[in-house]
């Protein structure tokens, strides 16, 4: 995903191969990620195989991601009872409307997990028409803008994975909107989204943060999901 240069959308997940083969899926993935001039990371799940591919992904350079290196998968069915809340002055927004809503989407995420202040030039932002166009021409994607009282509150993102599921994530709120119901509005809003496309339900990858607040409104913990990103080397 050329539009993020960061490791997070970038990965390899789903990796199941013979012991004598993970090296070599090893050096061919990272080479197709070095051409493209992309960073990867890699994400494993409880049937990656084989079991000490972490091992030798240590042996390449990656390591756990510092702090948050395992997620839940957490789901919540369609039919869950997670009504809206009353929160006075909300509205929750279609951010791929337009640009200018999703640039305020994208700025409130940069705030809520990031601390940069609002509306600052970031380092993706000129990036930004691109993931856009991308984010509409892919037909499932779904990016919700929450305001109160016009002023931006919070955003998230979702990908429709046709009956199955859908996947929500990006889920942030800027810091002084939190403790008001933002978040949980804007899972309501998704899941909302989802029952509408006939969705089985959500399914998130919750972290340290989001996995107790996601417990809280009803999602159910099934597996997990651990990320390596490449080792940090000292400068000089």
């Amino acid at each position: 995903m050329p539009d993020f240069p960061i490791p997070g959308p970038n990965h390899v997940s789903w990796v199941r191969c013979r012991p004598d083969e993970a090296d070599a899926v090893i050096r061919e993935a990272l080479d197709a990620a070095a051409a493209r001039g992309l960073p990867v990371s890699w994400i494993l799940d409880p049937d990656t195989e084989p079991p000490d591919f972490g091992d030798r992904l240590r042996a390449h350079g990656y390591v756990p991601e510092p702090g948050d290196e395992e997620s839940k998968v957490m789901v919540l069915l369609a039919e869950a009872k997670l009504e809206m809340p009353a929160v006075e002055g909300l509205a929750i927004r279609d951010a791929l409307a337009d640009l200018e809503a999703f640039t305020l989407s994208e700025q409130v995420a940069e705030e809520g997990f990031s601390g940069l202040p609002f509306g600052e030039v970031s380092a993706i932002a000129p990036w930004r028409e691109r993931r856009y166009a991308n984010n509409r021409a892919a037909g499932n994607r779904r990016v919700v803008l929450a305001t109160i009282d016009g002023e931006p509150a919070g955003s998230g993102s979702m990908t429709l994975l046709g009956p199955d599921a859908a996947i929500i994530n990006g889920g942030a709120v800027r810091p002084h909107f939190r403790g008001r119901g933002v978040y949980r509005a804007l899972v309501a809003a998704r899941l909302g989204i989802a029952r509408e496309a006939g969705a089985a339900g959500l399914m998130v990858w919750g972290g340290h943060m989001s996995a107790p607040i996601l417990a809280r409104l009803g999602f159910e913990t099934v597996s997990w999901r651990r990320f390596y990103v490449e080792r940090t080397r000292p400068s000089g």
